[in-house]
């Protein structure tokens, strides 16, 4: 049997795993039992009633949180010439066309997210099988094919959000850091709840939402209440 350490001990002291919390109560819960010494992520879990080997439960999108997510991203943008003053105004790190998909073609991938012009969607289609695997092919229902590169580039850096549910109907997403303090992180937890519960889609039946659980990196899960 694992040997149970002080730092657990102190996180698990006067925890009731069986309680569910308010978004509030438990946001300060997780601030409260935090004890390491980095910046712990915080982490919401959604179980959703959907199955998404239906085209229309498929539940994926964005969403800007009020205050960010807390992580930095380094910012691609595919686009012609014309485009580029635009992008490298806005904050993206690389801005390029056919030189930049022969750079990933190669191997050469210094970039978290990817934004691309509608006009360069062929062209990238020559490193689909490499941007894809690593999720970072453009796609137009996340706002990352699109004219509008600037527009684009700066709500990636704010921090805009994508989630998409796993094949056992679970969405995932990292909201941000034990740093934010409680009423940022409450912002952030609500908004992004209330997004999933936004995409419910119309041929689910019954209860959409069957959990949802907050965390952080290295804490207690938390029950919270479905019935918001």
């Amino acid at each position: 049997m694992a040997k149970i350490t002080k730092r657990m001990k102190a996180i698990r002291e006067n925890f009731d795993a069986t309680k569910i919390y308010s978004i509030e109560d438990a946001v300060k819960l997780l601030i409260e039992k935090s004890k390491v010494k980095f910046d712990e992520t915080v982490d919401v879990s959604m179980r959703l009633n959907i199955d998404t080997k239906q085209a229309d439960q498929n539940i994926r999108g964005v969403v800007s949180l009020p205050n960010g997510t807390g992580k930095t991203y380094r910012v691609a943008v595919f686009a012609k010439p014309e485009k580029h003053a635009e992008a490298k105004e806005s904050g993206a790190d690389l801005v390029g066309a056919d030189d930049l998909i022969a750079e990933v073609a190669n191997g050469k991938i210094d970039f978290d997210k990817c934004i691309a012009t509608p006009d360069m969607m062929v062209a990238l289609g020559k490193i689909a099988k490499v941007l894809g695997p690593k999720g970072l092919m453009p796609n137009p229902k996340l706002g990352t094919v699109t004219p509008a590169v600037g527009e684009a580039v700066k709500k990636v850096k704010a921090g805009q959000l994508e989630y998409k549910a796993d094949k056992s109907g679970i969405v995932n997403a990292g909201v941000g850091k034990i740093s934010f303090g409680e009423q940022k992180l409450i912002e952030n937890v609500k908004s992004f709840v209330d997004t999933i519960v936004k995409a419910r889609p119309a041929s689910v039946k019954g209860v959409f939402v069957k959990a949802i659980h907050l965390s952080s990196t290295m804490g207690v899960a938390v029950k919270i209440d479905v019935n918001l």
